[in-house]
Order: C-alpha cells, then sequence, then structure tokens
C-alpha cells in the first residue's frame, strides 16, 4: 500500500528528503505517521501529519531537524530530514491507523499484524 523511497548513504550533518508514496488509497483522508527502526531496536514514531490543516507532531529526538509535509495532489507524505545523526540510522516506515485523521495519540499503538511497506533505509555515516 505505501512505497517509502529517497533513502541512501548521508554523512553525519547532512540531509535528506523522503518520501511516502500510497496506491489504493487517498492519504488526504488520514493522518499519517513515519517510523524509523534501528538495528536492535524497537520501532519508534518520528513524525505525524493530521489531514485537512496538516497540524504536526514529532518525536522528542527530531524536534528542529525534521519536517513532515504533504501533497495531497501526489498523494504523497515527505519527510525532510536536517543534520543528520548517527542515531538517524534505520530503516524508516510510513504508516496510517483509518480512521484516524489527526496526530492526536501518536505515536499509535498499532497492531502487531500491521502491514508495513518495504521501508526505506538511511543511514547516516562518515
Amino acid at each position: 500500500q505505501f512505497v517509502e523511497s529517497g533513502g541512501e548513504l548521508v554523512r553525519p550533518g547532512g540531509s535528506l528528503r523522503l518520501s511516502c508514496a500510497a496506491s489504493g488509497s487517498h492519504l488526504r483522508n488520514y493522518a499519517v505517521g513515519w517510523y524509523r527502526q534501528a538495528p536492535g531496536k524497537e520501532r519508534e514514531g518520528v513524525a505525524c501529519i493530521s489531514s485537512g490543516d496538516s497540524t504536526t507532531r514529532y518525536g522528542n529526538s527530531v524536534k528542529g531537524r525534521f519536517t513532515i509535509s504533504r501533497s495531497n495532489a501526489q498523494n504523497t507524505v515527505y519527510l525532510q530530514m536536517n543534520n543528520l545523526e548517527a542515531d538517524g540510522t534505520a530503516v524508516y516506515y510510513c504508516a496510517v491507523d483509518p480512521p484516524r485523521s489527526y496526530c492526536v495519540g501518536f505515536v499509535w499503538n498499532l497492531p502487531s499484524d500491521y502491514s508495513w511497506g518495504q521501508g526505506t533505509q538511511v543511514t547516516v555515516a562518515s
């Protein structure tokens, strides 16, 4: 349902923009969250953007460095990541939790059998 892209190897302090494209559903109707999972760690909620007014929420570790945005025309949600640090190394995923249209309660407690996309690998290293 989701195709995440844009991940690559980047040096500390660098920037990347990730994309989350949807097929078969209209992202405009839902809040969309970005999550990441580093090797050996639990999946972590990074950012969320609401439908409608596009209000946003961020995890404490990325506030001020990451920006989430959406293009309803492109049916895509983006994650602009600036000043990346080593702890940014992870596979990044996007998710929706229908019928949620707002980020209240983010990080969502998604079911254990949630169907995640393939994710996109971000590696921060010199």
